[in-house]
């Protein structure tokens, strides 16, 4: 697939609409992703990696919030069981139907099947990792909590969820270091000043995050026995929570 530049809000928008998954998303996506996640790469060769470890013979591994399922090869390429089944979801129209354009080009042991629809209402079970790749962030705040419990319950012992979120923070010095970073980042990539305030307007009440703690707590409580941060740029991490 080529990796169109994003230039969605290149230029001036009279109404800057609410951020949407939609076609024109999907063509820009890669270059977008790359460019406004910082250590996104490191982050899905390292799913690849935690997969490979902690996947067991004839489980399921979710990908849930697939996007175009950089998460979901890098699982396939990495695990070495064939009897594994990698499902993929997302309710986006538009990332389905190119994520299963992208799969027909790659080769891999397990399969993986690429399914449209509302994560939230998605059956977890036999299940020895589950990814949500910055997907909570996209949910409700009232319904994270049903999600991670669905989650754990759905896990078979020894298996481990992999989140990772765009963070806030309780302190608000550090919130706005934070913040000022990351938007230094998205400069150094080539935004523009438009640019990063039209994307924050669009993301505005569509992308809530949380706070660490507030992460932690809520997989504790689900029963997760361990929770740990294993990667962490700026505001963006990725947690490995484990199933005994």
């Amino acid at each position: 697939m080529s990796d169109r530049q994003d230039d969605i809000y290149a230029h001036q928008h009279d109404v800057v609409e609410a951020f949407r998954f939609d076609e024109q998303v999907v063509n820009v996506f890669p270059d977008m992703i790359r460019r406004s996640v910082p250590g996104y790469p490191t982050i899905i060769s390292m799913i690849g990696y935690l997969a490979e470890r902690y996947a067991q013979p004839g489980s399921h591994c979710y990908d849930l919030g697939c996007s175009l399922g950089a998460a979901s090869l890098s699982m396939r390429d990495n695990i070495p069981h064939a009897d594994c089944k990698i499902i993929a979801l997302d309710n986006s129209q538009a990332m389905v139907e190119k994520c299963r354009v992208l799969l027909l080009d790659q080769a891999g042991k397990s399969k993986v099947d690429v399914k449209l629809g509302d994560i939230r209402q998605q059956e977890i079970k036999n299940a020895s990792v589950v990814v949500l790749n910055f997907t909570l962030q996209f949910i409700d705040r009232i319904d994270r909590d049903l999600l991670i419990q669905k989650i754990y319950d759905g896990l078979k012992p020894g298996g481990i969820l992999i989140l990772s979120e765009k963070l806030a923070f309780s302190d608000g010095r550090v919130h706005d270091m934070q913040t000022d970073m990351y938007y230094n980042f998205k400069r150094l990539n080539g935004y523009s000043e438009m640019e990063i305030s039209q994307k924050r307007n669009a993301l505005e009440n569509v992308l809530t995050p949380d706070t660490l703690e507030v992460h932690q707590q809520r997989l504790r409580q689900s029963g997760f026995a361990s929770c740990d941060v294993w990667f962490q740029c700026f505001n963006f991490c990725s947690m490995v929570a484990i199933k005994v």
